[in-house]
């Protein structure tokens, strides 16, 4: 849980869009969102795909709800 802190507090960004890969990556996560000032927006997509899509697409400037959008395909239910 220090790592996870620790690189969401060294982020310059306001908020983060954040994924995982497995089931105790998803509780750390929900964990840090209760200890981190900063907004932590978790998606339950394909961890692989979804984080690179994410990536690409900021990169470009597509803002978030698009991205949101083109995630969804993704989602693991």
């Amino acid at each position: 849980m220090d790592h996870i802190l620790a690189a969401i507090d060294e982020n310059k960004a306001d908020e983060l869009m954040v994924f995982y890969d497995l089931g105790s990556a998803k509780m750390n996560l929900d964990l840090a969102t209760d200890f981190s000032e900063k907004p932590l927006i978790r998606y339950d997509v394909a961890f692989l795909e979804g984080a690179y899509s994410a990536a690409a697409l900021l990169q470009s400037g597509v803002p978030r709800s698009e991205i949101e959008k083109q995630l969804a395909p993704l989602k693991i239910k």
